[in-house]
């Protein structure tokens, strides 16, 4: 549905050049939602912007659903952007104008009749919940209120294509829970392809199918969410994963413990972080083991945990009972080593 290929953008100022992005490649397919995540300076939003034109490429192509963005007239980018809907961080409102008006007015602008602005604007404020708001202003509204007009207003223009521009960056976390759902709702029932950026990795866990990791001007990982949860390569990635798996252990813990054992990260993917698997090697092997920290956690529809487990017991049996967990399809391949004076995780 979008494919980026090859694209640069470089921004020139009296200080000099600054490439925002460097030769950046992805596919987006059509119907899922692809997130791209990336620390403040990445190129997220460079990136975003770039695929309607807001920001206009220095060089590579944007092609969505076989349209060459880059090479359109003024007037077909107009047309191109109808089916390509945006949201962004700051809602952008019209103030004096009512929740009705907010949704209404672009349709207005684009010719549509007023029998279809009417019916499209009550059908998409029902969609997002604020059929009982349309005669409110946005400064009688909440933070997810505001952006479920916005969402509203991008939905009427009936896209193929949903750009989100951190959405739900300026909202608390309960919030930020139902905007997520109703983008998944968006999805599931229309259709509609998604392509959002952010920093959260809350975000990408909870709706994404896809996610492509931002540095720096350049995607550095990509691939399905589970197995980039999974099995994080760059060290960028790690970070974000390591932000809700937040193990932390002193030197002086680990040295003691290894005293007496192995130290050993298990991930639980799927149907295994549903079994007792631990009790079983406990009772199967001359093994003890005590669990220092973890937790289970759903990345989109699929559960996945990490844990941090203490195995107290000889080496050998050690290893019998990591062979046998890897048999039952827990990856054990994160082996925590004393570092002095450090802190691991």
């Amino acid at each position: 549905m979008i494919n980026i290929h090859n694209l640069s953008k470089t921004f020139t100022s009296k200080k000099g050049k600054v490439d925002a992005l460097k030769e950046v490649s992805l596919e987006v397919k059509k119907g899922e939602i692809f997130g791209v995540i990336g620390y403040s300076g990445a190129g997220k939003s460079t990136l975003i912007r770039c695929v309607n034109l807001l920001e206009q490429p220095t060089a590579g192509s944007v092609q969505i659903d076989g349209t060459e963005i880059t090479s359109l007239s003024s007037k077909d980018l107009l047309k191109a952007r109808r089916k390509i809907g945006m949201i962004f961080q700051g809602f952008n409102l019209l103030k004096t104008a009512t929740v009705y008006e907010n949704v209404a007015i672009p349709l207005k602008l684009t010719g549509v009749p007023k029998n279809k602005i009417d019916e499209r604007v009550n059908r998409y404020l029902d969609i997002v919940g604020l059929a009982d708001k349309k005669d409110s202003y946005p400064a009688q509204l909440s933070g997810g209120q505001k952006q479920r007009v916005a969402i509203a207003r991008a939905l009427s223009h009936e896209p193929e294509v949903l750009l989100s521009d951190e959405a739900t960056s300026a909202l608390d976390p309960d919030t930020t829970d139902s905007i997520l759902d109703l983008l998944l709702k968006i999805n599931e029932e229309f259709g509609i392809t998604i392509l959002l950026i952010t920093h959260e990795m809350h975000v990408i866990q909870r709706i994404c199918d896809r996610v492509a990791v931002m540095e720096n001007g350049e995607i550095v990982e990509q691939g399905h969410t589970l197995d980039v949860f999974t099995a994080p390569k760059h060290p960028t990635t790690q970070k974000f994963v390591n932000s809700i798996f937040n193990f932390q252990l002193t030197g002086d813990i680990v040295k003691s413990l290894r005293k007496t054992g192995e130290i050993i990260a298990l991930k639980f993917i799927d149907q295994s972080s549903e079994e007792p698997v631990l009790a079983v090697v406990a009772k199967k092997f001359d093994v003890y083991p005590n669990i220092l920290s973890g937790m289970i956690t759903q990345v989109k529809n699929e559960p996945f945990g990490r844990l941090l487990v203490h195995f107290k017991g000889e080496t050998g049996e050690i290893q019998r009972a990591l062979h046998f967990l890897r048999n039952q399809g827990i990856q054990t391949d994160e082996v925590i080593r004393y570092e002095d004076n450090k802190r691991i995780s």
